[in-house]
């Protein structure tokens, strides 16, 4: 028997067993929205419960190892969101296979990044457990946008690109905008006050050699350099690039997920809302800033299609150095895959 539920003020009726709406105005089928997440840790699962409560899609596919793990989480979530009234479901997928025709994949799954430890310590373990992801993502999901979280973000990318055979505009890695908002946190915690009107722009790859730049970052459009010290912004600058080694040593047992998972939200919003705003995210550069075959952090403009735009800021001569010495530092890591022969299947 055929279920549906009809919303008359938009001339839209939901048909249950197709998971599709009908367009009365159009006669057009439009399927729901449909989110995978692989890996349903703390980072993963902290951004289906806030896609689930800004109902930013009609429906989250969790896939993960720990299955009933993931089902606890599914049947938490799927109340949270009835509770609020909110029409997105959260489901499982037991297998890959189960995880199809998706708009947007999230990829979290991978070893964490664990006290001492170095993004360049996770390299050849989530280089593998990416590799064996896209592969079904690929397959099953083959028009999803693909969404990076995993660390070593950039060379995780990087192998998400390769591995899959998509176009650039549809693989990209979530960092700048977390790294941005570390930076305008430790902004306002020097200063006391500015808080909601601080921009801060952070570039590069998501390590040790990010490039947080102070001169493109603002308060209320005041430039940073008028309200705080060479001195002071040096400080900032050095915390934002540990930012993610902080909350480690902090934790003890783990790393950061909120601000990434809030960061990943965002990204996804963009794209399902067709935005075409600007964000900092990790892509594919084939000549833009003078380099190829690279991925690194840079202005992007998101919207339905994935990457869009990929927008050139002029640099000066010492951002320029530092955003070549980012590029290196993940140049040398996609360098360890090649002698490695990992792209080669070995």
């Amino acid at each position: 028997m055929l279920m549906s539920v009809f919303w008359f003020e938009n001339s839209i009726e939901y048909n249950k067993e197709s998971d599709a709406y009908f367009d009365i105005g159009s006669s057009k089928m439009v399927r729901g929205k449909r989110v995978g997440i692989v890996g349903a840790g703390n980072v993963g699962s902290t951004i289906a419960y806030s896609l689930a409560m800004l109902g930013a899609c009609h429906e989250i596919i969790l896939r993960d190892n720990k299955i009933e793990i993931a089902k606890g989480k599914a049947l938490d979530m799927s109340q949270a969101a009835a509770a609020i009234r909110s029409h997105t479901v959260v489901s499982v997928a037991e297998k890959m296979s189960d995880l199809t025709d998706c708009d947007i994949v999230v990829i979290t799954a991978g070893s964490p990044r664990l006290p001492g430890m170095s993004r360049d310590d996770l390299l050849m373990i989530n280089a593998n457990i990416t590799r064996e992801v896209i592969e079904g993502i690929a397959k099953y999901s083959p028009n999803a946008i693909v969404i990076m979280v995993s660390n070593p973000l950039d060379v995780m990318t990087y192998v998400a690109l390769k591995e899959s055979g998509f176009d650039r505009s549809r693989v990209m890695g979530m960092a700048g905008i977390l790294d941005s908002s570390r930076m305008a946190a430790f902004i306002q915690e020097k200063l006391g006050y500015g808080g909601g009107q601080i921009r801060a722009s952070v570039m590069g790859g998501h390590g040790d050699d990010m490039v947080p730049l102070s001169r493109y970052s603002t308060v209320a459009g005041v430039p940073l350099s008028d309200l705080l010290s060479a001195e002071e912004i040096e400080e900032i600058l050095r915390r934002t690039r540990g930012g993610g080694a902080e909350i480690v040593a902090l934790l003890q047992t783990g790393s950061a997920y909120y601000a990434p998972a809030k960061a990943t939200v965002i990204m996804i919003d963009a794209i399902l809302k067709d935005t075409k705003q600007i964000h900092p995210c990790a892509v594919y550069l084939e000549g833009e800033y003078g380099y190829t075959d690279v991925v690194s952090g840079v202005p992007v403009m998101l919207g339905a299609n994935g990457v869009e735009k990929i927008i050139e800021m002029n640099l000066n001569d010492d951002e320029k150095a530092m955003f070549a010495k980012s590029c290196a530092s993940v140049r040398s890591m996609i360098d360890v895959l090649n002698v490695n022969k990992f792209f080669q299947g070995v």
